[in-house]
């Protein structure tokens, strides 16, 4: 009989801590993509964005306001008519 160890990636880790780490690898990924589009779409909504990246409203308004948090992005003007600074 013979027993082959295969090296994994995060060998070690609690499936909590593996979870938690793959949560925020797609965070980024996500905040990324909102970024770029609102790039290009400065006056989408949270709606819109959420429709276009098949997410719901609520991650991309937690996504947001982690985006606003960090100083990543702005909003200029009122809710209604104004329009999202992407920080460089």
């Amino acid at each position: 009989m013979v027993t082959f160890r295969v090296n994994v990636a995060g060998e070690g880790l609690t499936s909590e801590q593996s979870s938690e780490q793959s949560s925020e690898k797609s965070s980024e990924k996500s905040s990324e993509k909102i970024l770029s589009l609102l790039v290009t779409r400065k006056t989408a909504s949270a709606t819109e964005i959420a429709a276009i990246m098949g997410l719901t409203s609520r991650a991309v308004e937690k996504q947001i306001a982690l985006l606003k948090t960090s100083g990543r992005l702005r909003r200029v003007g009122p809710d209604k008519g104004g329009h999202w600074e992407v920080m460089l």
